[in-house]
């Protein structure tokens, strides 16, 4: 039974990045620690180093330092999941680094997250790789971005110190469109308001870090309201039993599909209605996001691969002329006017890059239109034809059918990861 309830409750997946040493392993080590998400011999071992160092507390940076050891040897690490749950909530840290050069590793991290952690090191304050981190959140329209002003044992628990760094990270990201900012400040090393709400800190009246992570409200952030199931694939078993049976398996990226509905099949813009959806055994009366479901209509249609299921009076709009936001996450620069392979939802097609119209400078948030080449990492707007329309809509409104990425077709390497604008 507890295995069960464990299976139903909800997951936050939030990341992290932060420059060297403002203690973002030690950050995640004490999450883990605390929340008692890790094992004895883990922390046997904790206090072996510890000793080993002559440190009084346990060293929990180690938790998560795995990766330092991989990253000296040479062995690039693009993102670290780590997983701990907790009885409200499991959650999914994806742990990038914050240098500019690991900007695609923070794309990749953050595509998927509900939540972005910022540390800022509160002797430090707002640095280059705040504000990079945060431009990241507010391109890829996280909702919710934690801010946690760690370190500060070291300035005595100062509220004025504190309400400094809010008031600068406010003025930046007043530019930026973030939708829920929060402030916690914390000291990762000594706990401080980290799982429990700290003692040193009295002035502070708002949640601990995991309290916010907890309760902070996720369900609303899926779009409800439109609907979308690209079709992956059309299930015929083939045999006696299910002699007729036709069932189209996806994933629903937004709005809610119920039994009975009216629906309309993308692009052929023939109409049928819901006659039931499945969930591995289960027949469902309703499905949403991010279920992975069968549908099968009452009409025998001829759907394939790629073809949207959608309401009538709320379509995606085909378009072969996209402009959208590209991050260059490959070794080679991009080539004026080349062609890629293009994945949208479950459409494979091919498009070109017509024209860049400007870089953004991820540092200072500037348009450089006179930019010379593009290269991994860099930001930047384009204008894009299509071999064949794709059903999109705006990120800002659907991540699902506003993202996409574009593949090298001679390495199969992904060169860049899009949002549709």
């Amino acid at each position: 039974m507890e295995g069960l309830q464990h299976e139903e409750k909800e997951i936050l997946r939030f990341t992290t990045a932060g420059s060297v040493d403002d203690g973002k392993s030690t950050l995640i080590g004490r999450l883990l620690f605390d929340s008692k998400s890790i094992y004895e011999d883990q922390i046997d071992n904790l206090q072996k180093i510890s000793e080993k160092k002559g440190i009084s507390h346990l060293e929990l940076a180690h938790l998560t330092d795995g990766l330092k050891d991989e990253r000296e040897q040479g062995i690039t690490i693009d993102v670290a999941y780590r997983y701990f749950a907790t009885p409200k909530r499991k959650f999914i840290i994806a742990d990038t680094p914050g240098h500019v050069q690991y900007t695609r590793n923070m794309i990749t991290g953050a595509s998927t997250a509900n939540l972005a952690l910022i540390l800022v090191d509160a002797r430090k304050g707002v640095i280059e790789q705040t504000k990079r981190h945060s431009f990241i959140a507010s391109l890829l329209q996280i909702q919710h971005v934690v801010v946690c002003v760690n370190k500060m044992d070291l300035e005595d628990y100062s509220e004025a110190r504190f309400n400094e760094i809010v008031d600068e990270y406010k003025s930046f990201a007043s530019k930026l469109k973030i939708k829920d900012v929060r402030f916690i400040p914390i000291s990762a090393l000594n706990g401080d308001n980290v799982v429990d709400k700290s003692e040193q800190m009295p002035w502070f009246s708002g949640d601990s870090l995991l309290g916010t992570l907890e309760n902070i409200h996720i369900s609303s952030d899926h779009n409800m309201v439109d609907c979308r199931f690209p079709v992956q694939n059309v299930i015929r078993p083939f045999s006696d039993e299910f002699h007729d049976y036709r069932g189209y398996a996806g994933r629903v990226i937004s709005g809610i599909f119920k039994k009975g509905d009216e629906v309309m099949v993308l692009p052929s813009g023939f109409k049928s209605k819901i006659q039931s959806i499945v969930l591995g055994e289960e027949e469902l009366e309703e499905a949403f996001p991010p279920q992975s479901v069968t549908i099968n209509l009452e009409d025998d249609i001829d759907i394939s691969r790629g073809d949207m299921i959608v309401r009538e009076h709320n379509q995606p709009e085909p378009k072969q002329d996209i402009e959208a936001m590209l991050c260059w996450m490959n070794n080679d620069k991009m080539s004026p006017r080349a062609k890629y392979a293009i994945k949208h939802t479950s459409v494979e097609a091919r498009a070109m890059i017509k024209e860049v119209l400007y870089k953004v400078d991820i540092n200072t948030l500037h348009r450089q239109e006179e930019y010379g080449t593009v290269g991994m990492n860099d930001i930047i707007r384009v204008k894009m034809r299509t071999t064949k329309p794709l059903l999109v809509d705006e990120y800002n409104q659907n991540k699902g059918t506003g993202s996409f990425i574009l593949i090298d077709e001679s390495t199969n390497e992904t060169v860049a990861a899009g949002m549709v604008i």
